[in-house]
């Protein structure tokens, strides 16, 4: 993280509550865009970690959300800004051509990351004592 950002990053780790044995820490962070992608893919080269990278939107620009959980791997998705999963024209065309009507459901569910969410929403909320500082881009 600290040579994606350019600068020291030092995380205060504590006990995950929601995955016993884990543990758990969060940081905010400032850079330009694209920094959450770089930040995921830093991340990501240890795939045991359960992680959520969010780019807030800037002037002229989606936001970002980047999620990884063991198993499931990496989702990302455009976000707006009010913190909504978007999903362009595009995306839901070929999403509708892709298979049967019948796994339609399946197949959005799995474009807006909800299998993701339903493993990191346990995590996302720090436990007795543990800071909170959530991990996005600020200005």
């Amino acid at each position: 993280m600290s040579g994606v950002l350019g600068t020291r990053v030092s995380l205060h780790w504590s006990a995950q509550p929601a995955v016993p044995g884990q543990m758990r820490a969060e940081f905010s962070w400032s850079g330009p865009v694209g920094s959450g992608g770089a930040l995921a893919g830093a991340l990501r080269a240890w795939p045991m970690l359960r992680f959520e990278v969010t780019e807030e939107a800037s002037s002229g620009v989606d936001g970002q959300r980047f999620c990884h959980v063991p198993g499931l791997g990496l989702w990302t998705g455009r976000m707006s800004a009010n913190g909504d999963v978007m999903l362009g024209e595009d995306q839901i065309r070929t999403l509708m051509a892709e298979g049967p009507a019948g796994t339609l459901q399946q197949r959005l569910s799995h474009a807006l990351g909800e299998a993701w969410d339903e493993e990191l929403e346990s995590c996302r909320y720090a436990g007795d004592g543990a800071p909170v500082t959530w991990l996005h881009q600020v200005g």
